[in-house]
């Protein structure tokens, strides 16, 4: 096996384990705005790593090229889909994508305090 060979294995390997450590976050968080955090290793590094590979693999040429486009594809769509995702959780939670009216920015905790990462808006007399 050649150095090119080992350097393609290891890069695959790679890109399973960071798309086997992303299914595991899926499944132990709690909400859909926690596993939204999970989706962009699988969705964005994991390909880019794989492309590396090709790269390595093939060299420049009209395979690594085509492998190019369908990277380009995904690092534009996927952060695309995830917001779509996250937006309608959100409409399907709160019936609506917009902040509440009445001070919060964000998911407020039941006791009122904003969210951890969230501000409150001040109330004006």
């Amino acid at each position: 096996m050649t150095a090119r060979g080992i350097a393609v294995d290891v890069l695959l390997a790679l890109a399973v384990a960071i798309v086997l450590a992303s299914s595991v976050g899926l499944l132990v968080m709690r909400d859909v705005y926690q596993k939204a955090h999970y989706l962009t290793p699988a969705g964005l590094v994991a390909p880019v790593v794989v492309g590396v590979a090709v790269l390595v693999q093939s060299g420049l040429t009209l395979d690594t090229a085509e492998t190019g486009l369908a990277l380009l594809f995904v690092l534009i769509s996927s952060p695309i889909l995830t917001h779509a995702t996250i937006r309608a959780a959100r409409i399907r939670e709160t019936g609506d994508w917009r902040p509440a009216r009445g001070g919060t920015a964000g998911r407020a905790a039941a006791d009122g305090r904003p969210a951890r990462g969230t501000a409150m808006q001040q109330e004006q007399p």
